[in-house]
Protein backbone atom coordinates (compact mmCIF):
# COMPACT_ATOMS: atom_id res chain seq x y z
CA UNK A 1 0.00 0.00 0.00
CA UNK A 2 1.35 3.34 -0.79
CA UNK A 3 0.08 6.82 -0.23
CA UNK A 4 1.31 10.02 -1.52
CA UNK A 5 0.49 13.79 0.15
CA UNK A 6 0.64 16.49 -2.40
CA UNK A 7 0.04 19.93 -1.26
CA UNK A 8 -2.24 22.52 -2.73
CA UNK A 9 -1.47 26.26 -2.99
CA UNK A 10 -2.08 29.97 -2.84
CA UNK A 11 -1.30 31.83 -6.00
CA UNK A 12 -0.22 35.56 -5.57
CA UNK A 13 0.76 37.47 -8.73
CA UNK A 14 1.16 36.41 -12.43
CA UNK A 15 -1.99 34.03 -12.52
CA UNK A 16 -3.13 33.44 -16.21
CA UNK A 17 0.75 34.04 -17.75
CA UNK A 18 0.85 30.61 -17.54
CA UNK A 19 -1.84 29.54 -19.79
CA UNK A 20 0.33 28.67 -23.41
CA UNK A 21 -2.34 31.28 -24.98
CA UNK A 22 -0.19 34.24 -23.18
CA UNK A 23 3.57 32.90 -22.67
CA UNK A 24 4.15 31.47 -26.13
CA UNK A 25 3.59 35.08 -27.06
CA UNK A 26 5.41 36.38 -24.17
CA UNK A 27 7.14 35.49 -21.11
CA UNK A 28 5.11 34.59 -18.58
CA UNK A 29 5.87 34.29 -14.56
CA UNK A 30 4.19 33.11 -11.50
CA UNK A 31 4.66 33.99 -7.68
CA UNK A 32 2.69 31.02 -5.97
CA UNK A 33 3.22 29.30 -2.45
CA UNK A 34 2.32 25.49 -1.78
CA UNK A 35 0.14 25.37 1.92
CA UNK A 36 -0.51 22.40 4.35
CA UNK A 37 -3.74 21.52 2.51
CA UNK A 38 -3.36 18.27 0.91
CA UNK A 39 -4.33 16.06 -1.61
CA UNK A 40 -3.63 11.89 -0.15
CA UNK A 41 -3.94 9.54 -2.65
CA UNK A 42 -3.38 5.64 -1.71
CA UNK A 43 -3.27 2.61 -3.68
CA UNK A 44 -3.08 -1.07 -3.61
CA UNK A 45 -3.34 -4.26 -5.23
CA UNK A 46 -7.31 -5.41 -5.71
CA UNK A 47 -8.70 -8.07 -4.84
CA UNK A 48 -10.15 -9.36 -7.98
CA UNK A 49 -7.00 -8.77 -10.30
CA UNK A 50 -9.54 -7.66 -13.15
CA UNK A 51 -11.57 -4.94 -12.04
CA UNK A 52 -10.39 -1.10 -10.31
CA UNK A 53 -11.51 -0.27 -7.59
CA UNK A 54 -11.76 3.22 -7.48
CA UNK A 55 -12.77 5.77 -4.23
CA UNK A 56 -13.25 9.70 -4.66
CA UNK A 57 -16.70 11.64 -4.09
CA UNK A 58 -17.95 8.59 -5.45
CA UNK A 59 -16.99 5.07 -5.98
CA UNK A 60 -16.08 3.25 -9.16
CA UNK A 61 -15.72 -0.55 -9.66
CA UNK A 62 -15.27 -1.31 -13.64
CA UNK A 63 -13.43 -3.89 -15.66
CA UNK A 64 -11.54 -1.68 -18.08
CA UNK A 65 -10.46 1.67 -17.76
CA UNK A 66 -12.33 3.12 -20.72
CA UNK A 67 -15.31 2.69 -18.37
CA UNK A 68 -13.73 5.05 -15.89
CA UNK A 69 -15.98 8.11 -15.31
CA UNK A 70 -12.95 10.33 -14.07
CA UNK A 71 -11.20 12.05 -16.57
CA UNK A 72 -7.88 12.23 -14.68
CA UNK A 73 -7.82 8.55 -13.37
CA UNK A 74 -9.15 7.50 -16.67
CA UNK A 75 -6.06 9.07 -18.81
CA UNK A 76 -3.52 8.10 -15.66
CA UNK A 77 -4.68 4.34 -15.63
CA UNK A 78 -5.11 3.96 -19.35
CA UNK A 79 -1.06 4.44 -19.38
CA UNK A 80 0.00 3.46 -16.42
CA UNK A 81 -2.55 0.41 -15.29
CA UNK A 82 -4.12 -0.87 -18.38
CA UNK A 83 -4.81 -3.78 -17.32
CA UNK A 84 -6.76 -3.33 -13.86
CA UNK A 85 -6.06 -5.05 -10.65
CA UNK A 86 -5.91 -1.37 -8.73
CA UNK A 87 -7.54 0.19 -6.31
CA UNK A 88 -6.89 3.50 -5.79
CA UNK A 89 -8.49 6.15 -2.87
CA UNK A 90 -8.49 9.87 -2.81
CA UNK A 91 -9.01 12.22 0.29
CA UNK A 92 -8.22 15.76 0.80
CA UNK A 93 -8.29 18.56 3.32
CA UNK A 94 -10.31 20.62 0.49
CA UNK A 95 -13.40 20.28 -1.18
CA UNK A 96 -12.48 20.15 -5.31
CA UNK A 97 -13.17 23.21 -7.13
CA UNK A 98 -12.00 25.94 -5.06
CA UNK A 99 -8.94 27.64 -6.80
CA UNK A 100 -6.76 26.19 -4.90
CA UNK A 101 -5.38 23.92 -7.50
CA UNK A 102 -7.14 20.82 -6.22
CA UNK A 103 -6.85 18.67 -9.88
CA UNK A 104 -3.52 19.17 -10.64
CA UNK A 105 -2.70 18.10 -7.02
CA UNK A 106 -4.69 15.07 -7.82
CA UNK A 107 -2.95 14.39 -11.07
CA UNK A 108 0.69 14.80 -9.78
CA UNK A 109 0.19 12.91 -6.75
CA UNK A 110 -1.69 10.00 -8.24
CA UNK A 111 1.91 9.69 -10.73
CA UNK A 112 3.86 10.01 -7.91
CA UNK A 113 1.85 7.07 -6.08
CA UNK A 114 2.44 5.15 -9.53
CA UNK A 115 5.80 5.97 -10.14
CA UNK A 116 7.22 4.58 -6.76
CA UNK A 117 4.34 1.37 -7.21
CA UNK A 118 6.90 0.79 -10.19
CA UNK A 119 9.83 1.59 -8.38
CA UNK A 120 10.55 4.80 -10.21
CA UNK A 121 12.41 7.82 -9.00
CA UNK A 122 11.11 10.98 -10.85
CA UNK A 123 12.42 14.63 -10.44
CA UNK A 124 9.69 17.31 -9.59
CA UNK A 125 9.65 18.64 -12.71
CA UNK A 126 9.20 15.19 -14.13
CA UNK A 127 6.37 14.92 -12.25
CA UNK A 128 4.87 18.51 -13.21
CA UNK A 129 5.34 18.27 -16.93
CA UNK A 130 3.85 14.74 -17.02
CA UNK A 131 0.81 15.98 -15.24
CA UNK A 132 0.77 18.75 -17.28
CA UNK A 133 0.63 16.90 -20.70
CA UNK A 134 -2.04 14.60 -18.53
CA UNK A 135 -4.53 17.48 -18.08
CA UNK A 136 -3.60 19.97 -21.17
CA UNK A 137 -2.58 17.63 -23.84
CA UNK A 138 -4.83 14.72 -23.00
CA UNK A 139 -7.48 15.78 -21.46
CA UNK A 140 -7.29 19.33 -23.25
CA UNK A 141 -8.18 21.00 -20.27
CA UNK A 142 -7.99 24.95 -20.83
CA UNK A 143 -5.38 25.31 -18.13
CA UNK A 144 -2.03 26.50 -17.33
CA UNK A 145 1.21 24.81 -16.02
CA UNK A 146 1.71 26.65 -12.31
CA UNK A 147 -0.60 24.50 -10.10
CA UNK A 148 1.20 21.17 -11.34
CA UNK A 149 4.83 23.00 -10.62
CA UNK A 150 3.33 24.41 -7.18
CA UNK A 151 1.98 20.59 -6.74
CA UNK A 152 5.15 18.99 -7.44
CA UNK A 153 7.82 21.75 -6.27
CA UNK A 154 6.11 22.85 -3.04
CA UNK A 155 7.13 25.62 -1.23
CA UNK A 156 7.69 29.29 -2.70
CA UNK A 157 8.63 30.28 -5.91
CA UNK A 158 9.00 32.38 -8.88
CA UNK A 159 8.00 30.12 -11.76
CA UNK A 160 8.92 31.83 -15.36
CA UNK A 161 7.41 30.51 -18.78
CA UNK A 162 9.07 31.00 -21.79
CA UNK A 163 7.68 30.89 -25.45
CA UNK A 164 9.80 27.72 -26.42
CA UNK A 165 7.93 25.83 -23.89
CA UNK A 166 10.69 26.04 -21.20
CA UNK A 167 10.17 26.48 -17.33
CA UNK A 168 12.19 27.59 -14.75
CA UNK A 169 11.95 27.72 -11.05
CA UNK A 170 12.94 29.88 -8.52
CA UNK A 171 12.91 28.87 -5.04
CA UNK A 172 12.52 32.28 -3.14
CA UNK A 173 14.20 32.21 0.78
CA UNK A 174 13.19 34.50 2.94
CA UNK A 175 14.55 35.06 6.44
CA UNK A 176 12.06 33.17 8.94
CA UNK A 177 10.61 36.22 10.67
CA UNK A 178 9.83 37.68 7.59
CA UNK A 179 7.81 33.70 6.17
CA UNK A 180 6.28 33.85 10.24
CA UNK A 181 4.96 37.54 10.12
CA UNK A 182 3.64 36.82 6.18
CA UNK A 183 1.87 33.66 7.51
CA UNK A 184 0.35 35.24 10.37
CA UNK A 185 -0.83 38.08 8.19
CA UNK A 186 -2.36 35.91 5.16
CA UNK A 187 -6.38 35.33 6.24
CA UNK A 188 -7.92 32.72 3.57
CA UNK A 189 -11.63 32.58 3.49
CA UNK A 190 -14.44 29.80 2.19
CA UNK A 191 -17.26 31.47 0.31
CA UNK A 192 -19.43 29.18 0.42
CA UNK A 193 -19.37 27.42 -3.21
CA UNK A 194 -17.28 25.39 -5.82
CA UNK A 195 -16.85 26.39 -9.10
CA UNK A 196 -16.31 25.53 -12.63
CA UNK A 197 -13.04 27.28 -13.17
CA UNK A 198 -12.81 25.78 -17.55
CA UNK A 199 -15.89 28.46 -18.54
CA UNK A 200 -13.48 31.01 -16.70
CA UNK A 201 -9.89 30.02 -18.62
CA UNK A 202 -11.94 29.65 -21.60
CA UNK A 203 -13.07 32.64 -21.89
CA UNK A 204 -9.54 34.60 -20.07
CA UNK A 205 -7.84 32.90 -23.15
CA UNK A 206 -9.99 34.12 -25.62
CA UNK A 207 -9.83 37.81 -23.80
CA UNK A 208 -6.00 37.20 -24.45
CA UNK A 209 -6.35 37.96 -28.06
CA UNK A 210 -6.97 41.52 -27.61
CA UNK A 211 -4.83 43.75 -27.29
CA UNK A 212 -6.10 45.63 -23.96
CA UNK A 213 -6.20 42.14 -21.68
CA UNK A 214 -3.09 41.35 -23.52
CA UNK A 215 -1.37 44.09 -21.93
CA UNK A 216 -3.15 43.53 -18.48
CA UNK A 217 -1.39 40.49 -18.72
CA UNK A 218 1.82 41.73 -18.66
CA UNK A 219 1.25 44.16 -16.41
CA UNK A 220 0.33 41.47 -14.00
CA UNK A 221 3.36 39.13 -14.89
CA UNK A 222 5.67 42.75 -13.86
CA UNK A 223 4.30 42.49 -10.34
CA UNK A 224 5.91 38.84 -9.94
CA UNK A 225 9.41 40.56 -9.47
CA UNK A 226 7.76 43.32 -7.44
CA UNK A 227 6.42 41.27 -4.95
CA UNK A 228 9.46 39.01 -5.27
CA UNK A 229 11.71 42.00 -3.99
CA UNK A 230 9.04 43.49 -1.30
CA UNK A 231 9.48 39.73 0.06
CA UNK A 232 12.82 40.13 0.40
CA UNK A 233 12.91 43.38 1.70
CA UNK A 234 10.70 42.18 4.37
CA UNK A 235 8.39 44.89 3.29
CA UNK A 236 4.55 43.05 3.89
CA UNK A 237 2.46 45.65 3.89
CA UNK A 238 3.95 46.77 0.47
CA UNK A 239 3.22 42.92 -0.43
CA UNK A 240 -0.37 43.27 0.54
CA UNK A 241 -0.82 46.48 -1.54
CA UNK A 242 0.28 45.08 -4.28
CA UNK A 243 -2.37 42.24 -3.67
CA UNK A 244 -4.92 45.08 -3.87
CA UNK A 245 -3.46 45.95 -7.24
CA UNK A 246 -3.15 42.93 -9.01
CA UNK A 247 -6.98 41.92 -8.33
CA UNK A 248 -8.31 45.11 -9.93
CA UNK A 249 -6.40 43.58 -12.77
CA UNK A 250 -7.33 40.13 -12.66
CA UNK A 251 -10.71 41.26 -12.00
CA UNK A 252 -10.68 42.85 -16.22
CA UNK A 253 -9.76 39.42 -17.36
CA UNK A 254 -13.18 37.82 -17.43
CA UNK A 255 -16.18 38.16 -16.88
CA UNK A 256 -17.21 35.80 -14.25
CA UNK A 257 -13.90 36.28 -11.79
CA UNK A 258 -15.66 38.55 -9.46
CA UNK A 259 -19.39 39.04 -8.83
CA UNK A 260 -21.25 41.52 -6.58
CA UNK A 261 -21.37 39.14 -3.42
CA UNK A 262 -17.46 38.86 -3.85
CA UNK A 263 -17.05 42.23 -4.41
CA UNK A 264 -19.14 43.33 -1.25
CA UNK A 265 -16.91 40.43 0.86
CA UNK A 266 -13.71 42.21 -0.44
CA UNK A 267 -15.23 46.04 0.31
CA UNK A 268 -15.94 44.91 3.58
CA UNK A 269 -12.45 43.47 4.34
CA UNK A 270 -10.80 46.41 3.38
CA UNK A 271 -12.90 48.94 5.22
CA UNK A 272 -11.92 46.59 8.02
CA UNK A 273 -8.07 46.93 7.84
CA UNK A 274 -7.18 44.40 4.85
CA UNK A 275 -4.58 45.85 3.11
CA UNK A 276 -5.59 43.12 -0.19
CA UNK A 277 -6.24 39.86 -1.08
CA UNK A 278 -7.85 38.23 -4.22
CA UNK A 279 -10.29 34.93 -4.87
CA UNK A 280 -7.79 31.90 -5.15
CA UNK A 281 -7.23 30.40 -8.55
CA UNK A 282 -9.59 31.52 -11.82
CA UNK A 283 -11.84 33.07 -9.36
CA UNK A 284 -15.63 33.45 -9.71
CA UNK A 285 -16.15 31.73 -6.42
CA UNK A 286 -14.35 28.69 -3.85
CA UNK A 287 -11.80 30.79 -1.77
CA UNK A 288 -10.65 34.59 -1.40
CA UNK A 289 -7.87 35.43 0.95
CA UNK A 290 -6.04 38.65 2.31
CA UNK A 291 -3.21 40.26 3.90
CA UNK A 292 -4.17 41.98 6.74
CA UNK A 293 -1.49 43.88 8.78
CA UNK A 294 -1.22 42.90 13.25
CA UNK A 295 -2.75 46.55 13.86
CA UNK A 296 -5.98 45.84 12.17
CA UNK A 297 -6.49 41.92 12.84
CA UNK A 298 -9.06 42.38 15.78
CA UNK A 299 -11.03 44.58 13.79
CA UNK A 300 -10.63 42.56 10.22
CA UNK A 301 -11.29 39.35 12.19
CA UNK A 302 -14.59 40.54 13.26
CA UNK A 303 -15.92 42.14 10.60
CA UNK A 304 -14.99 38.55 8.71
CA UNK A 305 -16.45 36.07 11.13
CA UNK A 306 -19.89 35.41 8.86
CA UNK A 307 -17.54 33.25 6.31
CA UNK A 308 -15.76 29.75 7.52
CA UNK A 309 -11.70 30.93 8.05
CA UNK A 310 -9.26 27.89 7.11
CA UNK A 311 -5.71 28.34 9.11
CA UNK A 312 -3.02 27.60 7.04
CA UNK A 313 0.76 27.73 6.48
CA UNK A 314 3.19 27.23 3.82
CA UNK A 315 4.70 24.11 3.06
CA UNK A 316 7.75 23.22 2.15
CA UNK A 317 7.67 20.10 0.61
CA UNK A 318 5.86 19.42 -2.69
CA UNK A 319 4.51 15.46 -3.67
CA UNK A 320 6.03 12.93 -1.75
CA UNK A 321 5.85 9.16 -0.66
CA UNK A 322 4.34 9.24 2.76
CA UNK A 323 3.84 5.38 3.45
CA UNK A 324 5.08 2.71 2.05
CA UNK A 325 4.29 -1.21 2.77
CA UNK A 326 5.69 -3.44 0.52
CA UNK A 327 2.76 -6.21 -0.38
Amino acid sequence: MITTQTPFRLSFFGGGSDLPSFYTRYPGAVLSVAINKSMYITSHPYFEPKFLNLKYSKTELVSSVDQIEHPILRAVLTEMIPQGGIEVVSIADIPGGTGLGSSSAFTVGLLQNLYARFGRFVSPAYLAEEASRIEIDVLNEPIGKQDQYAAAHGGLNNFAFYPDGHIEVERIFLARETIEQLEASLFLYYLGSTRESSSILREQKRNLSTTEIFETQKHMVGQVEIGVRLLREGNLDGFGQLLHEAWLLKKQMASKISDDQIDTIYQRALDAGALGGKVAGAGGGGFIFFYTPPRARRWFLEAMKHLMRVPFRFCLNGSRVIHFIDE
